[in-house]
């Protein structure tokens, strides 16, 4: 079988979660497979290469599941950018709308050295808010996206329209 559709049928779908209309993509079942997490991780280090990355930014909360692994792998450094107030020294901030309100996530301020090459690791990429807030918060504090990996894109949201200044790989898109 094709690895994107055994991804697939990992995938739960959890209607009217958070909100109502909402179809929630449960990807725990997907990371409780053993076989099917290292071949994310795999999948997602051979695209990009060893060697190309220094830091891996993990997006809070399950893009921290998929990109602490890979920056392991990469020998890189792993950054979290976690949503307002969750960190403790010095941050930048940035507020961006989702499809069911807004948000804020920060980053430590000195999170990356000038000219990092950071890797931005998240689990789905929907309307592209998350992920635009999280390369702009990455260029403030001095590192150079050179990516974004996504797990699953929701294509028919259009967030790559968002981040035409950003590389995007996606596993799996539906």
């Amino acid at each position: 079988m094709e690895p994107q559709k055994s991804f697939l049928e990992l995938i739960r779908d959890v209607p009217d979660y958070p909100r109502p209309g909402i179809v929630f993509k449960d990807i725990t079942p997907l990371l409780g497979d053993q076989t099917a997490f290292a071949a994310i991780v795999d999948a997602i280090v051979m695209h990009h290469g060893r060697g190309t990355i220094d830091k891996v930014v993990g997006i809070e909360a399950r893009g921290f599941i998929l990109a602490a692994p890979v920056a392991y792998h990469f020998g890189a450094g792993f950054v979290p950018v976690r949503k307002i107030g969750k960190l403790p020294a010095a941050t930048y901030a940035e507020t961006y709308e989702l499809e069911y309100g807004t948000a804020t996530i920060e980053v430590h301020q000195d999170a990356f050295l000038p000219g990092d090459r950071v890797l931005i690791v998240d689990d789905v990429l929907a309307t592209g808010g998350t992920a635009q807030a999280a390369a702009t918060l990455v260029r403030r504090a001095g590192g150079n996206v050179v990516g974004l990996t996504v797990l699953m894109e929701l294509g028919f949201l259009n967030g790559r329209a968002r981040l035409t200044d950003v590389e995007i790989h996606s596993l799996i898109t539906v």
